[in-house]
């Protein structure tokens, strides 16, 4: 049946007489010719309750060929399933024998327009392919991360492994001291702050697995050059290198983890999930604290320190771990030419196992309620260099940048120092003492986020739940500071533990949401760049100037008093979060324009 175009009188169908509620929505025809070409008639389409279509209106015509015909019909839903999803009691079946009726590529409801409410059977669909997507993409991410902080944290252990036989990285380095260790952890982080925003921005033009499993390979290539580390060649400046170069290979795998994992799940499901991997660095810091005292029992074997083992032993696992990345994730939606980015590289036939997969782990049936589900965030949506002006000046963006201050820098001075503070709350314990005392507190780390964040999700109270969680943190730095008994002291830093543990997947939550449906792709991606990026600024002062940079702080008093007033800058700009959304406080709209304009001025 050909349809044609006329916008002053639309051409009428059959029709039934209305019961209830008419339903406009735009709809696409088609009609194939002899010669295998399809005609996509699109316009806007009535229809009642009853099911009965009324009237095609506004009919734009498009010649299209096979190859289009294949891929676009596939990836649509016919029309009488949308009017299911509105009414499914009262929809009878459009009559589609002789034409296919499907909806335009549009969102069912744009930001802040009711979302059409599922039905019983959707919604345990939708159950079942959220546990899906968490078996295959969760369970990934989280071995990732898992191996990438062990990385990391194995520096901080190594620094009092096997003192007392004067095998410590301290003691075999010349020349290393405390200074030493404060420029290598800050220009680690500074590395992460600079590229962090490329790498993520990236990940919107190029397959985003790819660039994942690039810097978890990178990962596991520097870790294991720590080897390095404690032979005859080893110098202080060798230790910075490594550190600046670890810096620059991890740059973007926290923001690329959430971006990723947004693309996925909405922010009603995401914060639990990011929560569940965020728990793998918590997991590691056990890990490698309990595993350290297995590397002190390997001192001297084959003629290497045990923190030499330990850095070589962790970096080929992480770098053997990077090759599955890619065929371990399902591809998702890129919206920008550059997706094919990387599609150059060669790769042998007997690797053809670790080529990225191609299909979704999804059925096709699947794939239509996922595309639904994730309507109105703009997954996908391709970007250019105004909507990365726009997102970066919206208001939303700029009070996170101050909460993941405040508590990524105590979490990340207590990461780097926990083996030190320990040691200076009583320094009569032995080595592999200090190694299980750190242990615990990650372990209440861990235990707040898989407690707190179920909540966070179900009642959507982000500024109540960041809130009491970083006045947990300010009561362990108190009491850790304050308290004059020794296991006074060690039980504030379990407070402290489990305070930490929510407060950033809310934030990479918070940002998401936040941006997602305003800018899409670009949005989430700069802002949790951005977040991440700046807020790193926190730790790079409690690794530069606090604690062993901070020379005349000896007991570490006066450095966490610096923490409680960072944690208090992230409380004031979680507050003022929430009445920026609140009450509106900020106009993405407007932005967007003000930026066109100033560009068509400049033409």
């Amino acid at each position: 049946m050909h349809l044609h175009p006329s916008a002053a009188s639309p051409m009428q169908l059959p029709t039934q007489p209305a019961n209830v509620v008419t339903v406009d929505r735009t709809v696409t025809t088609t009609d194939e010719s002899p010669s295998g070409s399809v005609t996509l008639h699109k316009g806007t389409a009535s229809a009642d309750s009853s099911g009965s279509l009324g009237s095609i209106s506004s009919m734009k015509t498009v010649q299209t060929n096979d190859s289009y015909k294949s891929e676009k019909l596939n990836d649509l839903v016919t029309f009488d399933e949308t009017l299911r999803d509105i009414d499914p009691k009262g929809v009878s079946p459009v009559n589609t024998n002789d034409e296919t009726v499907i909806p335009s590529d549009e969102s069912f409801y744009e930001e802040g327009e009711k979302e059409i409410p599922w039905t019983a059977e959707e919604t345990q669909a939708l159950s079942v392919i959220r546990r899906k997507c968490d078996f295959r993409i969760i369970s990934c991410i989280w071995l990732t991360y898992f191996l990438s902080r062990s990385v990391t944290y194995s520096v901080s252990m190594s620094y009092t492994m096997n003192t007392s036989d004067g095998h410590s990285l301290l003691q075999t380095v010349k020349g290393i001291n405390s200074h030493t260790l404060s420029i290598g952890l800050a220009v680690s982080y500074v590395a992460l702050i600079v590229f962090d925003l490329p790498s993520n921005l990236l990940m919107t033009c190029a397959d985003p697995r790819l660039w994942l499993s690039r810097i978890q390979l990178s990962t596991g290539i520097i870790g294991a050059c720590h080897t390095i580390l404690g032979s005859r060649i080893s110098r202080p400046s060798t230790f910075i290198i490594l550190r600046l170069f670890n810096g620059l290979a991890i740059a973007g795998m926290w923001p690329g983890f959430a971006y990723y994992t947004s693309r996925w799940y909405r922010d009603r499901h995401l914060g639990k999930r990011i929560g569940w991997y965020y728990t793998a660095a918590q997991i590691a810091s056990v890990t490698t604290s309990l595993l350290s005292a297995v590397f002190q029992k390997m001192d001297n074997l084959g003629g290497l320190y045990g923190f030499q083992w330990m850095f070589l032993i962790w970096g080929i696992v992480t770098f053997l771990q990077g090759l599955t990345i890619g065929p371990w994730l399902p591809p998702i939606k890129c919206g920008n030419k550059g997706e094919k980015l990387f599609s150059w590289i060669p790769c042998p036939r007997f690797l053809n196992f670790l080529r990225p997969a191609k299909e979704s782990h999804l059925t096709p049936k699947e794939k239509q309620l996922h595309k639904r589900y994730m309507r109105g965030l703009n997954v996908g949506r391709s970007w250019n260099w105004r909507d990365l002006v726009a997102a970066t000046l919206d208001a939303r963006l700029w009070p996170p940048i101050f909460m993941f201050f405040g508590v990524v820098g105590v979490s990340n001075g207590i990461a780097n120092y926990s083996s030190l503070i320990v040691r200076q709350i009583d320094a009569s314990f032995s080595d592999v003492t200090v190694s299980l005392l750190v242990a615990p507190i990650y372990i209440f780390n861990t235990l707040a986020i898989l407690t707190v964040l179920p909540l966070h999700d179900r009642y959507k109270r982000k500024a109540l739940f960041f809130v009491s969680s970083a006045c947990i943190i300010l009561a362990g730095l108190l009491v850790t500071t304050f308290t004059p008994g020794v296991w006074g002291r060690y039980i504030g830093l379990l407070i402290l533990g489990f305070g930490l543990g929510p407060t950033v997947p809310i934030i990479m939550a918070w940002v998401s949401d936040a941006m997602g449906p305003t800018h899409g792709d670009v949005g989430v991606a700069a802002g949790l760049a951005i977040v991440s990026g700046l807020g790193n600024i926190g730790s790079v002062i409690s690794t530069y100037a606090l604690y062993s940079g901070w020379k005349s702080d000896t007991t570490y008093r006066k450095s966490n008093e610096v923490m409680c007033g960072m944690v208090g800058i992230a409380i004031v700009a979680a507050i003022a979060m929430h009445c920026i959304q609140k009450f509106h406080w900020y106009s993405p709209t407007r932005t967007r324009l003000c930026v066109r304009k100033t560009d068509e001025e400049k033409a």
